[in-house]
């Protein structure tokens, strides 16, 4: 087995103290894998076959062709690589593989971040698109909300096309402060750690902030402004809850090679329903009961609840709109965050 120190991307790997860091952080790799990853940097540019493998790194224990593949399949996950485009290790087709990226060779101190300019830009580049998946989210729900909202206009002067507006306004908005959160809180999470306990922390502490930041801010304008203010609107509770369940989702999407955002869409739709379930409040709570504490103006969602033959938005109907609205902002943050992942790597 080769002996020194390597350097790649990111990553110093140390075959001597037996370690494989990324940014200065631990990554936790077996001992077989670890063995299997030295061969690999050492050969950089050169193929490695299927038989050196077994020799240098099994060392003529018999195994089957499935134990090199998952040892494969290991590293590019601990690398955040793909095998569709690989950045890393290159599969060769019936003979074995290759690594493709730069290494270099010598003393690096490993307690420092390889390239910390470009490590940043990854994670306001991550942040900036997990914003723009919220605004999405935010617009698609509200469109949807205006729609129920313009069957009741607020006054004889706002037509159906104002409703409309001002509330996808608000949803965008709502969308976009809370993707801030947990988008930036995922992507400073996984710039240390890019583990699911790590990413999952990150989305829920980000949202938690973010989440109770709104809600102290908008009570506070409702005061200032209006003399009054609704009993409850979505905040820090929400806001972790979501932001951990998108974490969750980013993480999943992002150990699968074709990057699927269906798991954190049924994540986040859990998550929306257990919410509201518990007395949160997501979006079209927050605004039926500010249509509450305003019996002066005509915006209801009771349309909703007569489709589950409730009188009024009640709790079935909280219900199904958080489990709507929790897959929607889920599935578009995590799409946006695996796509500018991709692109970044690219």
């Amino acid at each position: 087995m080769k002996s020194g120190s390597y350097h790649f991307d990111l990553f110093s790997l140390d075959v001597e103290d037996r370690t494989l860091r990324r940014n200065g952080e631990m990554c936790e790799v077996s001992n077989r894998y670890f063995d299997a990853l030295v061969l690999l940097v050492s050969e950089a540019g050169s193929l490695v076959s299927k038989n050196r493998f077994m020799d240098d790194v099994w060392r003529g224990v018999p195994v089957t062709d499935e134990a090199l593949t998952q040892c494969i399949r290991a590293l590019r996950r601990e690398l955040g690589d793909d095998a569709a485009r690989p950045r890393f290790i290159e599969t060769v087709p019936k003979h074995g593989y290759r690594f493709v990226a730069p290494v270099e060779t010598g003393i690096m101190d490993s307690r420092k971040s390889i390239a910390p300019s470009r490590d940043w830009q990854r994670v306001g580049q991550l942040g900036g698109a997990g914003v723009a998946g919220g605004g999405l989210a935010g617009l698609l729900g509200g469109i949807f909300y205006g729609f129920i909202g313009a069957a009741q206009p607020l006054s004889p002067a706002m037509g159906a096309g104002s409703i409309v507006l001002v509330l996808t306004a608000i949803s965008v908005l709502v969308g976009l402060l809370g993707a801030l959160g947990v988008s930036f809180g995922i992507a400073a999470a996984q710039r240390r750690n890019p583990s699911w306990q790590w990413t999952i922390a990150g989305g829920a502490l980000g949202g938690l902030v973010i989440g109770g930041v709104t809600k102290l801010l908008g009570l506070d304008a409702f005061n200032l402004l209006l003399g009054q203010a609704p009993r409850q609107i979505t905040g820090a509770f929400e806001g972790a809850v979501i932001g951990g369940a998108v974490g969750l989702g980013v993480w999943l999407g992002g150990r699968n090679s074709r990057h699927r955002v269906w798991p954190s869409a049924l994540i986040g739709s859990l998550a929306g329903f257990a919410i509201t379930g518990l007395g949160g409040r997501m979006l079209g709570g927050s605004l039926d009961q500010l249509a509450l504490i305003f019996p002066q103006s005509r915006l209801r969602l009771n349309q909703i609840g007569a489709l589950f033959g409730e009188d009024g938005f009640g709790p079935v109907s909280q219900m199904v709109t958080g489990a709507l609205e929790g897959g929607l902002f889920a599935a578009c943050v995590t799409s946006a965050l695996l796509l500018a992942r991709r692109q970044f790597r690219d």
